[in-house]
């Protein structure tokens, strides 16, 4: 499975390029949403990764995408100006999931 990127800025997109991660730049509501689509038809893609910034303008979007599918599984990820998450955000996602205390 594939890695795809959504991303609202051009360095993130070359970061990740480099590494093998193909994806796109959106800047808009529209972009964003027909970017997402468009990579949820490719059934070689397992991973979306969006970054942080344009997940939480579109935070509607990516719960309605979720809501809908089991796959391809949406991460956001940090971009050039590092993550936005408090320290403990990964053990309250884990807890607010299954219910389990780390």
């Amino acid at each position: 499975m594939k890695i795809f990127l959504i991303s609202d800025n051009v360095d993130t997109q070359t970061g990740l390029r480099l590494v093998g991660v193909v994806g796109t730049v959106a800047h808009t509501r529209e972009a964003f949403s027909e970017e997402l689509s468009n990579a949820a038809r490719d059934r070689g893609i397992g991973i979306i990764a969006v970054a942080e910034k344009l997940a939480s303008l579109y935070p509607d979007i990516i719960e309605e995408f979720q809501n809908a599918r089991a796959l391809p599984l949406i991460v956001e990820i940090p971009d050039r100006h590092g993550t936005e998450r408090q320290k403990d955000f990964l053990s309250r996602y884990v807890r607010q999931a299954i219910g389990l205390k780390m």
